[in-house]
């Protein structure tokens, strides 16, 4: 007998597991994650070629800057948005939904003070970012002044937007925030493209976006009140929600500071220690291998709100949704990884160049080892945060962040930039290693996630060492053709569950081109 609680069919595969009450499928919600993130991608790669030559280096340099300003806009949030995602979904996994109103308008007050705490901090730092901080051409300085502070005066809308975003997702609306997220992404790279033809004002190209984000707000506004009518019906605010918000919010704020912190110091540290051409180096296949996050980040996105419902009220099914989740991961990323380090040297090669590929070939096989342990950690992390402790995760980065930056000095001082890449790798596989620990810890009882902990990454690393040994062009490719098929028969055999297996063969029917034999 198939027993179901909280819509999740005990049997069903996570492709056609629904996550939330009415919603549609994980593997659906993770479709329309990746839309959300990659679609704008495509669109930068067309529009910045443009921009880059009719607003000039200088004037795009500043633009880069503001797009980069409004992605880091989010941290005033302080973690609000998402302790308000986890406890709508919480409150929906319980039955108590009449309780959501009180919290998503409490929750939306406190985002609105912090955002115009964080906007006025902005107004009062443009002049002195502008004149003291940037290497601002005095001709821009005006321009970029009054841009500066147009960039401040969005930070209350844009930090309730994430508050309606995680609302919507709450409620398994991925589809709709997904479309959302990729129309602002696609606007945030085309409005600027069509201010051009009337002027190469910064102060219009920003005021172009601020226009955009004010009616992404409406629209997110109207759909959290389309999606759950209550909240229009009961606008109160409630001080005993105040608190779970801020410290829930609060323990996230620190991962939110430090991991991003990690990501960074890699980059300063080797620009001191080194060059600022070391940094290129570093930097640029950097950026490349760790846009395999995507994939592991939009599944974790679907699942951190399914988790949040779930948790307490469906151990089993929570332990099989993250043993799924995890070898679902490790089926789309490992072969990528597999294909990048031995491929490392050749690709760098006709990519960048020779000198690249020399100074860069060991450096971004260990990125990617480090890829492999980051997108595996993606999932425990989702289950940690959506099961109220994201104080442990945040204890995590706290310990780390030392430990890191001692290996990260070590390790460059001894092997330059291949040393920057291992500290980074070693301490992804930390972070890995306790995030799985704890999950272990907060889902006692039979898993397969507990021998796959150590034997997955374990048996990784070791083909990937095998893989990493440098050969030529020719027999990286028969290296390729042999282990990749063998990869195929292994997850079948020992990944893969009977259940999940007719899913595979008829997605992979699906993919093959399809012929017609009648005559």
């Amino acid at each position: 007998m198939t027993c179901r609680r909280n819509g999740f069919p005990a049997t069903a595969s996570m492709a056609d597991a629904t996550p939330a009450r009415g919603g549609p499928g994980v593997g659906r919600n993770t479709l329309w994650n990746l839309v959300g993130t990659g679609g704008p991608m495509l669109v930068a790669l067309v529009t910045i070629p443009i921009l880059i030559r009719d607003l000039g280096t200088e004037r795009f340099g500043v633009l880069n800057l503001a797009w980069m300003t409004v992605g880091y806009f989010s941290v005033f949030d302080f973690g609000l948005g998402r302790a308000l995602t986890r406890g709508v979904a919480e409150k929906l996994g319980a039955g108590r939904e009449e309780e959501i109103p009180v919290l998503f308008w409490t929750a939306l007050l406190l985002m609105l003070c912090l955002g115009v705490i964080g906007g006025a901090a902005g107004i009062g730092a443009s002049a002195w970012l502008v004149d003291s901080v940037l290497k601002i051409p005095a001709s821009l300085r005006q321009e970029t002044r009054q841009a500066f502070f147009l960039l401040a005066l969005s930070i209350p809308v844009t930090v309730t937007t994430v508050g309606l975003r995680g609302t919507l997702e709450a409620r398994q609306r991925f589809r709709v925030t997904g479309t959302l997220r990729a129309v602002m992404g696609v606007f945030t790279f085309v409005a600027p493209v069509a201010v051009l033809p009337f002027s190469r004002n910064l102060v219009l190209i920003v005021a172009a976006l601020l226009a955009g984000r004010v009616a992404a707000w409406i629209i997110h506004l109207g759909l959290c009140l389309r999606a759950m009518p209550a909240l229009g019906r009961e606008r109160r605010i409630g001080r005993e929600a105040i608190g779970p918000l801020l410290r829930t919010g609060g323990w996230m704020t620190v991962s939110n500071i430090v991991s991003p912190m990690m990501a960074t110091l890699d980059r300063f540290l080797l620009g001191a220690m080194i060059s600022l051409s070391a940094v290129t180096y570093y930097a640029t296949p950097f950026d490349v291998v760790t846009k395999l996050l995507i994939v592991p980040s939009a599944l974790a996105g679907v699942l951190f709100p399914t988790f949040a419902a779930d948790f307490g009220q469906d151990a089993p099914q929570t332990r099989r949704l993250v043993d799924q989740a995890v070898r679902y991961v490790l089926l789309a990323i490992f072969p990528c990884v597999l294909a990048i380090v031995v491929l490392a040297e050749t690709g760098l090669g006709l990519w960048l160049g020779a000198d690249f590929a020399a100074e860069g070939t060991a450096m971004l096989q260990w990125l990617a080892v480090g890829v492999l342990f980051n997108s595996l950690a993606q999932i425990p992390f989702a289950l940690l945060q959506g099961a109220g402790r994201s104080d442990l995760t945040a204890r995590f980065h706290v310990v780390e962040l030392p430990l890191y930056l001692a290996a990260l000095w070590a390790l460059v001082n001894r092997f330059g930039l291949e040393g920057a890449a291992i500290a980074w790798s070693l301490r992804a596989g930390l972070d890995m290693a306790l995030l799985f620990a704890a999950t272990r810890s907060l889902l006692p009882g039979p898993t397969t996630v507990a021998w796959r902990e150590v034997l997955i990454p374990g048996s990784a690393v070791l083909a990937l060492g095998f893989a990493a040994q440098r050969a030529a062009p020719a027999l990286e490719t028969v290296f390729l053709a042999v282990a990749l098929p063998c990869l195929a028969a292994a997850a079948w055999t020992w990944l893969l569950t009977p259940e999940e297996r007719p899913l595979v063969q008829r997605l992979s029917r699906a993919a093959l081109p399809r012929r017609s034999w009648a005559r």
